[in-house]
């Protein structure tokens, strides 16, 4: 997935638990501003938090990088780390799946869920790349 059309609007290190309140605030600044219907913003900062809050916590950090389409009616935005990568993305991809005691585990497939597009991109021992786009509203 590219964001062919796209343009960056901000970047934000991801080095603390308010880093990834100010990403979850921007998105929603975002879809706001483009008319978002509520139910698409929530579901959207939603997928945000759990990617952005998979980066700090097994990332170590990492950096969010927020785009905006053309069409006004799309988002998209683009989380990495260089932590220690995901072994079987399929694996942490299903619901249950967790590295946590005592986690849910639905992170990874509920934020896939939860947005239009997705995809991620890891490699052992260099890092995650999450890509998702988010709908403003319907076409």
């Amino acid at each position: 997935m590219a964001f062919d059309g796209a343009s960056k609007v901000t970047e934000i290190a991801l080095r603390s638990d308010r880093d990834i309140a100010r990403a979850r605030g921007r998105v929603s600044e975002l879809m706001k501003a483009k008319g978002a219907r509520d139910i698409f913003l929530t579901r959207f900062v939603t997928a945000v938090s759990e990617i952005t809050r998979n980066a700090l916590t097994h990332g170590g950090g990492g950096r969010l990088v927020i785009y905006e389409f053309a069409d006004g009616g799309r988002i998209g935005v683009e989380c990495s780390d260089t932590g220690s990568g995901i072994a079987d993305i399929g694996a942490a991809l299903a619901d249950g799946f967790s590295t946590r005691k005592g986690n849910m585990g639905r992170g990874l497939g509920g934020a896939k869920r939860l947005s239009q597009e997705f995809m991620i991109e890891s490699t052992v021992g260099k890092g995650t790349i999450v890509r998702m786009i988010g709908v403003c509203r319907s076409r």
